[in-house]
């Protein structure tokens, strides 16, 4: 393979930066095939370029690129894949406001007005060039709306959330950089519910002490689970009728019994953290504050389905939940609860953190791999399916941290009486994350067949006793229903048979007072910008969709565009390569149907 460079170089401390990741240029693998087989790492070396210089330049690139046997060209169109990088020169400091629904409902726009004024459009660099602010999508804080995120690039790159922000504390942390991660001051995420399963350490039990995990009842599923054997653990999740807690909804079980079955290959493990969906932050706040739950778990299910190695994704906007891992991953490594010996028993599984860089798209499973593996994050077209071909072309695991956190409960209960929780169908608790116009954002945990009436009463209801008039279920993939479907009970099959989903969990409220035409344009607009491209359905389908909208919402709109939206809405669907494109119409056709495209007089 031939490599074209450019004449550009890196800067020493760019060097630095790729050697701190790849080791020394003298331990590089001899040929250039061997040096293409690190082609995975490409990801983690934009990463630490990035966070040393702000951004990143030909020459950085050239240089990655010359270590991992990469043409300039694929990694140039993988670090400009990504929100979070930037292949233009930038200042070190960066703001990133969100401007999606949730925090849109509670003033990112007059915020996003507030700093137009003071520092200019966004990207433009503040007085003396160190400092820059952009407008996000949903940065996973939705329960502390409105929210920002602000990195440092440097020696010691750090990150700050400012959250719930005000005008004065965004142009503040503009004009300062963050010391350390700056998380330590936060407050606890507001977590609530009828069956407290999941969430039971959160806020109790110190998320940086393995000690204090194992106090709590920690690594004793671990070590269930290896005492019943791999077979007998398999049979309990699917005894379960555990369903996938990440939107599909595809049984577990049947899963982990495909990935056992791959004898005498090579086997991973993954668990999907990129937790974009806009209005989610369960796994966040699960990762943050359990995350030795996360690896246990992880654990459990690479021991049950022969797994040897296993990765984190983790979206680039969660700075904190990505560390806590990481400590848990060194700590665990420590007490032989990873690594060569698990446990003493001999068994192998390790587990590594990998930091997502800002795609949405990255959430679907063949794209995380594509990303792990140093490609684009663009979707795959199935058969084959990832428990034939996943990661690295080999059978692979992938559950999202919702999904992988109702592990130890099963192993330790056995599957029928976890399955007795719940409705036959939705068995289990479910984690619905409430933000919007509600009194009390937060993370709810309760047993499948509760109402979304009885859910919303538990959040205290609409904020300042204002009038429900719509809510979002399911996420911007998801769907409105009105106040008509506060009787919905939350299962698989209820919301199925309602012509909903449950999705990610989301339930975000609007009331009366809210200008529905700006969310579903919103809504619209983030998947325009989310879309990779790779599909024409999706590509032109969501640009088409947003255009629809916008010349509804000026008035301009023709006689057709409405049987305009519902065309383009089939054919996403229809003919979309991956989930993105076949549920992007989904909130667009229910704000319809409800009447939420008109502003009301």
């Amino acid at each position: 393979m031939d490599l074209h460079f450019t004449g550009a170089r890196a800067t020493p401390a760019e060097r630095d930066a790729v050697d701190r990741v790849l080791g020394s240029p003298s331990s590089d693998p001899l040929g250039a095939s061997a040096r293409r087989e690190r082609r995975h790492l490409l990801l983690p070396v934009l990463h630490a370029i990035s966070e040393r210089a702000g951004w990143i330049s030909g020459g950085a690139l050239n240089y990655a690129c010359e270590r991992l046997s990469v043409p300039p060209a694929e990694a140039y169109g993988v670090a400009s894949f990504y929100d979070l990088f930037s292949t233009t020169p930038r200042p070190p400091v960066v703001l990133h406001v969100c401007d999606d629904i949730a925090c849109r409902c509670a003033g990112a726009e007059d915020l996003c007005a507030a700093l137009e004024r003071v520092c200019g459009a966004a990207g433009s660099a503040t007085a003396g060039q160190s400092a820059t602010w952009l407008r996000a999508p949903c940065l996973g804080l939705c329960d502390r709306a409105p929210a920002a995120l602000l990195a440092t690039a440097g020696d010691s790159p750090a990150y700050r959330r400012v959250a719930p922000a005000t005008a004065e504390s965004l142009l503040s942390s503009l004009g300062s950089a963050p010391a350390g991660n700056g998380t330590a001051a936060e407050p606890l995420p507001y977590v609530g519910g009828t069956h407290v399963r999941l969430l039971r350490r959160v806020g109790s039990v110190d998320p940086e002490s393995l000690d204090a995990y194992r106090d709590a009842g920690g690594y004793a599923a671990l070590r269930r689970a290896l005492e019943i054997g791999a077979e007998r653990v398999v049979d309990e999740i699917v005894a379960s009728n555990l369903l996938g807690r990440g939107g599909a909804a595809f049984p577990t079980g049947r899963k982990m019994q495909a990935v056992a079955r791959a004898a005498g290959r090579t086997r991973y493990l993954v668990c999907n953290a990129d937790e974009s969906e806009p209005g989610t932050f369960k796994d966040r706040v699960l990762m943050e504050h359990d995350p030795f739950a996360v690896v246990e778990a992880m654990t459990i299910a690479a021991i049950a389905t022969g797994c040897e190695r296993g990765f984190v994704y983790v979206r680039g906007e969660y700075p904190q939940a990505a560390r806590r891992l990481q400590a848990a991953v060194d700590a665990a490594r420590r007490a032989e609860l990873l690594g060569g010996n698990v446990m003493q028993t001999g068994l192998r599984f390790d587990v590594e953190i990998r930091r997502g860089a800002g795609a949405y798209i990255c959430g679907e499973e063949t794209a995380l791999f594509n990303s792990l593996e140093g490609k684009r994050g663009e979707p795959r077209s199935k058969p084959p399916f990832p428990v034939d071909a996943g990661l690295f072309g080999m059978p692979t695991l992938i559950n999202n941290v919702e999904t992988l956190a109702n592990l130890p409960a099963i192993v330790l209960e056995g599957g029928a009486r976890y399955a007795k929780t719940g409705t036959p169908g939705s068995t289990g608790t479910r984690l619905f994350c409430l933000s919007g116009c509600v009194t009390r954002s937060g993370v709810y945990e309760v047993e499948h067949g509760v109402t979304l009436g009885a859910l919303i009463a538990m959040a205290g209801g609409v904020r300042d006793g204002a009038t429900l008039r719509t809510v979002l279920l399911g996420g911007a993939a998801g769907s409105f229903v009105g106040p008509e479907a506060l009787d919905l009970r939350l299962t698989f099959e209820d919301a199925r048979a309602a012509g909903a989903t449950l999705g990610s969990g989301v339930v975000m409220l609007f009331d009366d007072r809210t200008a529905m035409p700006d969310v579903v344009r919103r809504i619209a607009r983030f998947f325009r910008h989310e879309s990779c491209g790779q599909c024409v359905p999706c590509r032109v389908g969501t640009v088409r969709q947003a255009e629809v909208l916008e010349r509804i919402a000026g008035a301009t709109a023709s006689p057709g565009d409405v049987a305009l939206l519902d065309e383009i809405g089939r054919v996403m669907r229809d003919a979309s390569i991956c989930g993105l494109g076949q549920t992007a119409a989904n909130a667009i056709a229910s704000a319809r149907t409800l009447g939420l495209l008109e502003a009301r007089a």
